[in-house]
């Protein structure tokens, strides 16, 4: 299906380092794991691994998601994020072969968006997702890069050379439905605007930090139900 336009309706960080999240809870709402269903590859984002996603993982196995299908991806976020996208694809790869699946749910924290959309745009990734979410993610950079020094860092700066390839043309290209969800408390994204992408699903959410909206349970069962639909 191809993508659609919708809008919905923190704490303050000023890093995007890692925090531990709470224990994962029975999601509310209705939607489960079924014959449609597709694995999830969940990546993270700057400063961070793939227990990010403990919470949300979580409970997606308890909407019925084998542990299987849901695999939390870590990496080296210094280097380049077109770097992480080559690797990128091969762990989708990987997914595919052991689950027997056609394609994969990509679902991505902050900086993890940028490798994932490069992956899609450049590397024929779009023919392999069919769902693509973006949590927080600096899709047309933010002044928080300002004060990093990383490789990947420096590619999350507002106009760096990177972002501007990545966002030239179609933002959203191919098959897969893009989504992204964006907190008017995110103090690591700046501005705002940075999340929304031209021809993707962009959501509000409540007032969520940079990390906790990774962990929110109104996030997860939007993101749940975008990713199933």
């Amino acid at each position: 299906m191809k993508k659609y336009v919708l809008s919905a309706a923190a704490s303050a960080l000023t890093a995007f380092a890692f925090v531990s999240a709470p224990a994962p809870v029975q999601a509310a709402g209705t939607a489960a794991y079924g014959p449609s269903s597709h694995p999830v590859l969940f990546v993270h984002g700057y400063n961070s691994s793939g227990s990010y996603w403990n919470t949300m993982a979580g409970n997606f196995r308890a909407d019925g998601w084998p542990s299987s299908h849901l695999h939390q991806w870590s990496y080296d976020w210094r280097q380049s994020n077109a770097t992480t996208a080559r690797q990128l694809a091969a762990e989708v790869d990987r997914l595919l072969a052991a689950t027997g699946a056609s394609e994969v749910d990509v679902i991505t924290h902050s900086m993890g968006g940028l490798s994932s959309r490069h992956y899609a745009k450049n590397l024929g990734g779009s023919g392999k997702i069919d769902a693509w979410v973006s949590l927080a993610g600096p899709n047309h950079g933010t002044d928080w890069a300002n004060g990093c020094d990383d490789v990947s860092c420096h590619e999350m700066r507002i106009g760096s050379a990177f972002l501007t390839a990545l966002n030239s043309g179609d933002e959203t290209p191919g098959a897969p439905r893009y989504g992204t969800w964006w907190s008017p408390c995110d103090t690591v994204i700046n501005p705002d605007s940075s999340v929304a992408l031209s021809g993707a699903t962009n959501t509000r959410t409540a007032c969520l930090g940079h990390v906790a909206i990774g962990s929110d349970t109104t996030t997860y069962t939007q993101v749940r139900d975008f990713a199933d639909a």
